[in-house]
């Protein structure tokens, strides 16, 4: 099999995985095989390897000695890093995309919110959250920063899924709402320090695993 053809299917693997292992489909610690996901994909090893390693790269995965690969598991404390280092990038993000923010940009991030208010479950909600985040941030035009804090995101909502896939209750987000006003206002210093602020909120709930025992889950609300 030619080379670039092992780094597409390695891609599209791991996408797949990611997705899986983000939604909570693939809880923590369970074990990434793979022949299983060789076979799955009807492929050799070579790009399963590749996959896993960017897995690894995108702290999703974890490479043991002796044991394998297997999926990264996540406690309060990489929540919280996980937490600041958004409310630093996105600050940052935000201050220079302020400049750029149009009146046609705040009013997508409004029915961003609004969207998100009306979201019945977590995945929705996440979508509606992320959306508006992504949308008064894009104008910073700043590609490497966009992308680390897209990685960011991406373990916000696996923190969040692994927390909350049932259960969800509709709510306002009123944080938006003051970030919007400030920006519409050219208020741009509260509105950053609003948004640092909101990203940082960390909620904290029992859920049950997969072998029917309970353990405290924490995801970032924001």
């Amino acid at each position: 099999m030619a080379k670039g053809t092992d780094d597409t299917i390695a891609v599209r693997i791991s996408k797949v995985l990611a997705d899986r292992i983000i939604s909570g489909a693939i809880e923590p610690g369970a074990r990434l095989r793979q022949d299983h996901v060789a076979e799955e994909f009807h492929t050799s090893h070579v790009p399963v390897r590749e996959a896993f390693r960017r897995l690894e790269a995108q702290g999703l995965a974890v490479s043991e000695p002796r044991r394998g690969v297997r999926v990264a598991a996540f406690d309060l404390g990489e929540v919280k890093e996980v937490a600041e280092m958004r409310a630093a990038l996105e600050v940052l993000a935000l201050r220079h995309a302020a400049p750029h923010l149009t009146s046609a940009i705040l009013d997508q991030a409004e029915e961003a919110t609004k969207a998100g208010d009306k979201s019945r479950d977590v995945r929705s909600w996440e979508e509606a959250n992320r959306a508006f985040h992504r949308l008064i941030l894009a104008p910073c035009a700043m590609p490497r920063l966009l992308a680390t804090i897209d990685d960011l995101n991406a373990a916000s909502a696996r923190f969040l899924f692994a927390a909350w896939r049932s259960e969800w209750e509709a709510r306002t987000d009123q944080d938006h709402r003051a970030i919007l006003a400030a920006l519409r206002h050219g208020n741009t210093e509260s509105a950053a320090l609003t948004l640092g602020r909101h990203v940082q909120w960390i909620g904290r709930k029992p859920v049950k695993t997969a072998s029917g025992t309970t353990r405290e889950a924490f995801a970032i609300v924001g």
